[in-house]
């Protein structure tokens, strides 16, 4: 039997505080409740829209809301850009835990950020700003100082399409599973690859962070 809407948020809600604690991080009670509507607009639009292949609410808390926080330890600078951020993830879960940070979440999909601009109006997000562009096309003033991904491009690819985006000293941050010899191989740069462990989700992730991109050649 489906569990009741009601019924299902407790349970989310659950998740994500035991996460967030496993996680040790320091989330209040209405930035929980953001999550929780995020989720719950992601699960409304997604019949239409096609974001995510997980229609389940409790895995959604897993993989996609846990799955972003899990690298908020290592999140870096004042000033934030998401490439390819689908359905705003990791963005908009990033924005709520860390208020006092600036994000731009981009994507080419214009359905993808229609609702994410719905999702910052909704949940009053002060701190984000959404852009329709390919990643290759959009020239901010000033640049940033960190550039996010998560399931956007091979790292080769990722360095090439980003690196005008960032300060002179920015860093690259991409979310990876954890078969990547070839693509680190093909970076010749200072990088460093973080371990990133998910509650309650069995799967492999880690960070990849690349100190400088604009300098990095790739092999």
């Amino acid at each position: 039997m489906k569990a009741c809407p009601e019924q299902s948020r407790s349970d989310c809600r659950k998740i994500l505080v035991s996460g967030i604690a496993e996680l040790n991080l320091n989330v209040t009670d209405h930035q929980v409740d953001q999550l929780l509507d995020f989720i719950k607009l992601i699960e409304k639009w997604n019949k239409a829209y096609n974001l995510t292949a997980i229609r389940d609410r409790e895995e959604m808390a897993r993989l996609h809301i846990l799955d972003s926080l899990a690298i908020v330890p290592h999140v870096e600078g004042k000033r934030i850009i998401d490439i390819g951020t689908g359905a705003g993830l990791p963005g908009i879960p990033l924005a709520i835990c860390l208020p006092e940070t600036s994000f731009t979440l981009l994507d080419s999909n214009a359905k993808k950020t229609r609702f994410v601009q719905q999702v910052v109006l909704e949940l009053k997000l002060k701190n984000v700003a959404v852009v329709h562009s390919r990643v290759e096309n959009y020239h901010p003033e000033p640049a940033y100082d960190a550039v996010l991904t998560r399931a956007f491009a091979s790292l080769p690819d990722i360095v090439k399409l980003t690196a005008h985006l960032l300060v002179k000293d920015g860093v690259l941050l991409a979310m990876k599973g954890q078969s990547l010899d070839a693509e680190l191989a093909e970076i010749t740069a200072k990088k460093s690859v973080i371990s990133v462990s998910v509650p309650g989700a069995d799967v492999e992730r880690c960070l990849v962070r690349i100190q400088s991109p604009e300098q990095v050649e790739v092999s």
